[in-house]
């Protein structure tokens, strides 16, 4: 029975991580934040990352203790019970799916700069399924493929950040103008609801975990591709923002505030070097994704909680692929359903919730015997968790009547698969109590 071929090291898993994270947020978010926040907007970025790395930090024990596929569900079914984990995993199907579509929406927009027809609804279907065509033909036959297509794009990714950085640096220091920065302050309610925005920025981590399987040394290596990746992020997210609100006048912010600020460096063919760079990351961001969200599907129907015919694996290729082809076609159809904004917001939402779930799971796996030692043990662990989940609780959004309505349904998938699996009468799989071995 062919099996996954662990091709993924240390270095891969970490430009994973990074390309993970950063997409569409860096080039639309800054103007928001300028907006409400003004030239402290920065420390926004800043705060955020603290939140985030108290979740992340929680990850990096829980995911140091599992070298098999699926991520957050396997560490919620691990920790809580199989229940659980179906609702840990449908709330991260449905946070992926609408991230990855909220980067193709905006990938589409960006293109049509270029090519005008490109929203028109059949250039627009065409262009997506295009985009989701070859990445799921590169991740069909071979994770190598994969893994090596992911590290280009985080290299271009940073580079092109890198570059905004310090161009904007260098434009500042020419022009004899200072870098803005003002100490926080303004309502409370102002800087809560713009670290939510930044939970989607920095969000995304958790799908470079779900190949577990497919890892050299996953045990040791995602703790240190969390805590590099969330280190790399938060430096060029700040240094981003800060170059922004130092170029840009606040009275002369617009809803694309990078292309605005290299417009004023460079000129007008500004716009279109920064809609390039938007098609990138946006592009890159869809290959991380078809990567790692996968394998949760792949992890599922290993445990037995969804048909089992997603498990299989491909006798040449050695990859998951109906998984791939499955989720690839459901995130081409998020992608042709959902605009923008609701795809971001839905996706916020569900994060926080299975971010709680992995946190609470910390202090529960370091009392259960049947489950490896930890290869990171979090110093102070139980409370970064009670930490961790207080913030996902208070970051946490009112939800208007089609989030209501998205969570109801969302409700009867876990209800209906739940009842399903528990018919089926398939025991607990041994594999999740030897987690760590190979």
């Amino acid at each position: 029975m062919p099996t996954l071929v662990r091709a993924i090291g240390r270095w891969s898993l970490t430009a994973l991580t990074i390309n993970c994270i950063i997409g569409s947020g860096v080039f639309g978010l800054p103007s928001v934040l300028a907006g409400s926040l003004g030239t402290a907007s920065l420390f926004a970025w800043l705060f955020a990352a603290a939140a985030t790395g108290l979740v992340m930090a929680c990850f990096a024990e829980v995911s140091s203790r599992f070298d098999q596929s699926g991520g957050v569900y396997l560490y919620s079914r691990t920790a809580f019970g199989r229940t659980t984990g179906i609702a840990v995993a449908w709330l991260g199907l449905l946070a992926r799916l609408t991230a990855i579509g909220a980067n193709a929406s905006l990938f589409v927009i960006y293109l049509a700069e270029f090519w005008p027809k490109a929203s028109a609804p059949i250039p627009r279907a065409i262009v997506l399924f295009v985009l989701f065509g070859f990445l799921t033909l590169v991740n069909y036959v071979g994770v190598r493929g994969a893994t090596t297509l992911s590290n280009v794009f985080t290299a271009i990714k940073l580079i092109t950040l890198g570059a905004f950085v310090a161009g904007g640096l260098l434009f500042l220091l020419t022009h004899h103008r200072q870098l803005l920065i003002s100490p926080p302050a303004g309502p409370l309610g102002s800087w809560f609801h713009a670290i939510l925005l930044l939970i989607f920025a920095y969000g995304g981590f958790e799908t470079a975990l779900a190949p577990g399987a497919e890892a050299k040394d996953p045990r040791r290596d995602y703790p240190f591709a969390l805590f590099v990746a969330l280190a790399t992020c938060a430096l060029v997210y700040t240094m981003t923002q800060w170059i922004v609100i130092s170029v840009v006048p606040l009275s002369q912010m617009t809803n694309r505030p990078i292309a605005t600020a290299v417009g004023g460096m460079l000129g007008p063919r500004g716009a279109g070097i920064v809609s390039l760079a938007i098609l990138v990351a946006c592009y890159g961001y869809l290959s991380a994704n078809i990567l790692g969200f996968p394998r949760m599907l792949f992890a599922l129907a290993e445990q037995g909680d969804v048909p089992p015919f997603l498990a299989r694996v491909h006798p040449k290729f050695r990859t998951p692929h109906l998984a791939i082809v499955v989720l690839s076609a459901c995130a081409l159809a998020f992608s042709l359903a959902g605009g923008f904004q609701w795809n971001i917001a839905t996706s916020a939402m569900s994060r926080l919730i299975y971010y709680g779930s992995v946190c609470a799971a910390l202090p529960v796996l370091r009392r259960k015997k049947d489950v490896p030692d930890a290869k990171f043990r979090l110093p102070m662990g139980n409370l970064f968790a009670l930490a961790a989940v207080i913030v996902s609780l208070l970051l946490f959004p009112k939800l208007d009547s089609l989030s209501l309505v998205v969570m109801g349904v969302l409700a009867l998938c876990i209800i209906v698969n739940s009842v399903w699996a528990a018919r089926r009468g398939r025991p607990e799989s041994t594999r999740l109590q030897t987690a760590g071995t190979e």
